[in-house]
Parts: C-alpha cells; sequence; structure tokens
C-alpha cells in the first residue's frame, strides 16, 4: 500500500466512525421512545379513580351543607390510612377549623372534598347528595372544585393570566378588588388590571397576590369554601393585609379552613382537631383550650397574636 492510499484509508475511517457512532445512539434513543410510548399506552387506557356517575343528580341551588360520613381513605400505595372513619359536617354560613399537627390528614380532606379523590368508604355530601352522585363535566361546575385563592392562573382563560379578577360577565372586578384591598396597588402598575400574572413578570408580593386571587373568589360567589392555609408564606405584616379580606370572602359561605395559623380560631364556629387521619375533638376555641392539649399545644406559638404564616403540607386553596 502506498503512503497515498494509506492516508485516503485513514480518512475514510475517520468519516465512517461518526455515523457509526450515531447509528448506536440511535438504538439507545428508539429505546428510550419505546419504553416511553408504552407508558403513555399505559395512561391512556387507565381508568380514572374519579368518574361520572351512571345517573346523575339533576343541578339544584346548593345551599352549602357539607358533611362527612365515616369517611376513610388511603392514598395509592400508601402504608396507612390518612383518613379514618371521619365524621363532621359544615352547616351553611358557618366557619370551621380545621387544624393538627403536620401530616395528620387535613388537606387530604380539602382534596376529598373537591373529589380529587373519592374516599375508600363512607360518604362526604353537599346539602345532603352524595358527591359520587354530582356529574364532573361543565353543567356541574358549581360543585366542582375551582381554584378561589391560589395567584396561579389555572385555566387558558386570558383574563385568567392577567390581574383582572374578571367574572364569566365580565362585571364587577373593581368591587371586588376593593372588597379584597386589591384595586390600589393594581391601579399603581403601569398596565393596570391588564398586567400579565405569569411567573416573573408581575412584580407583586405573596400577600398581594393572595388578595387578587380572593378578588376572584369573591367574584364567583361559591356557596362552600375550602381554604388551606391562605397565610402560608407570608410574613406577619402580609398576613395581616389578607386576614380582613378573607373575612369579608368567608362572610355568608359555609367555609372550611384549614390552617396551622390559630389567630382566627376564636372567630370560628367550631375548630375541629385532626390527629393521625382521625377527629380529635370539637368544640370553640375556649373549650378546646381548657380539655384538648394536642390543640393547646398548636395554640401556643400564636396566643392571641397576629397570623404570621405557616409552612403548608401542601398548599391548595379552593372554592366548591
Amino acid at each position: 500500500m502506498t503512503l497515498g492510499a494509506l492516508l485516503a484509508f485513514a480518512a475514510f475511517i475517520g468519516y465512517l466512525y461518526p455515523p457509526v457512532r450515531n447509528l448506536g445512539q440511535l438504538g439507545l434513543t428508539v429505546t428510550a421512545a419505546t419504553a416511553g410510548a408504552e407508558r403513555v399506552a399505559e395512561l391512556l387506557d387507565a381508568h380514572p379513580a374519579v368518574r361520572d356517575p351512571a345517573t346523575p343528580v339533576a343541578p339544584w341551588p346548593v345551599r352549602g351543607r357539607v358533611g362527612f360520613h365515616g369517611v376513610s381513605f388511603r392514598y395509592p400505595q400508601a402504608s396507612g390510612d390518612s383518613v379514618r372513619d371521619m365524621t363532621l359536617g359544615a352547616s351553611p354560613g358557618e366557619l370551621v377549623l380545621v387544624t393538627g399537627p403536620s401530616g395528620a390528614g387535613k388537606s387530604t380532606l380539602a382534596k376529598l372534598l373537591t373529589r380529587f379523590y373519592d374516599p375508600d368508604s363512607g360518604v362526604i355530601s353537599l346539602d345532603g347528595v352524595p358527591l359520587t352522585d354530582v356529574p364532573l363535566g361543565i353543567p356541574a361546575r358549581d360543585h366542582r372544585a375551582a381554584p378561589a385563592a391560589d395567584p396561579r392562573p389555572q385555566r387558558h382563560d386570558p383574563r385568567e393570566h392577567r390581574l383582572r379578577p374578571a367574572r364569566r360577565d365580565g362585571r364587577g372586578d373593581q368591587q371586588a378588588a376593593r372588597s379584597a384591598a386589591a384595586h390600589d396597588f393594581i391601579t399603581a402598575l403601569p398596565d393596570g388590571y391588564d398586567t400579565p400574572l405569569a411567573p416573573g413578570t408581575a412584580a407583586l408580593s405573596g400577600g398581594q397576590l393572595q388578595r387578587v386571587a380572593i378578588a376572584r373568589a369573591m367574584l364567583r360567589a361559591a356557596p362552600v369554601l375550602v381554604l388551606d392555609e391562605p397565610t402560608a408564606g407570608l410574613d406577619s405584616v402580609a398576613a395581616r393585609q389578607v386576614v380582613q379580606p378573607l373575612r369579608r370572602l368567608m362572610s355568608g359561605r359555609t367555609t372550611m379552613m384549614i390552617t396551622h395559623d390559630l389567630s382566627l380560631a376564636p372567630d370560628a364556629d367550631r375548630v375541629l382537631v385532626i390527629d393521625e387521619g382521625r377527629l380529635l375533638d370539637a368544640g370553640t376555641h375556649e373549650e378546646l383550650m381548657n380539655r384538648c392539649p394536642v390543640y393547646a399545644r398548636l395554640a401556643e406559638p400564636w396566643p392571641g397574636a397576629a397570623p404570621t404564616g405557616s409552612a403548608p403540607d401542601d398548599t391548595l386553596v379552593l372554592r366548591i
């Protein structure tokens, strides 16, 4: 072999190697894609645990009476029940505060009430109607959970991605914003009510975002409110700014507030203490301070103080 032929051979080998290497990488890509396709097919074939009833009830004017009747629930693949034989209720216009140690099952109650899950046993009812008999579709939207005090946009409605807390008919924006103590700081922004609300684009604090979300909830006029840690992540000043709009929001509605912050407990009609998935005790703030050691220990960091916010188990603020 001449020197020229040797150099040509080496050059051709250099050209050959990258395609061969790419073919090997292509094999790995095909293998990963096959595994992903099998997973997608598995998800598409899966039957949802929460389904529309075979015979749904007709829509009715919801009054807001909520009841848990012997409800038990365990998350998939969990080793124990998150909620055990839970029986409780809330009447129209009543403020029921739910508290307990971290991991006691408080946020699970919100997820069950808003039908992200159905209980393994027992019945959850709305005005005496089992929630499993209520359809999940758009006609039953007044019964179905929808975010009310979560500042992040949840639907692909352009109005939901801006500060304007528009109702479906587009009325009452500024009145609701004033009631939620949000009108002044919204109008001070360069784009006012048209300020985009996408993450990182609105220069608003956590307390301001909460007040915008409270304004949206006011416009929806939901008969039942489920609030999970509404002051979570806020400092004492921001939390105090949120409390008064929250009081206006809860007025006249059946409200279940799940929280570690017990500053509103003296104003609650009833306080429910949850521990290890069970209803440990129920009563007014004064009654529980005298007879429930678990509640007295939880209330100790906030003896008559303003709310300071707390770390949520799973922040979820919803309305029905």
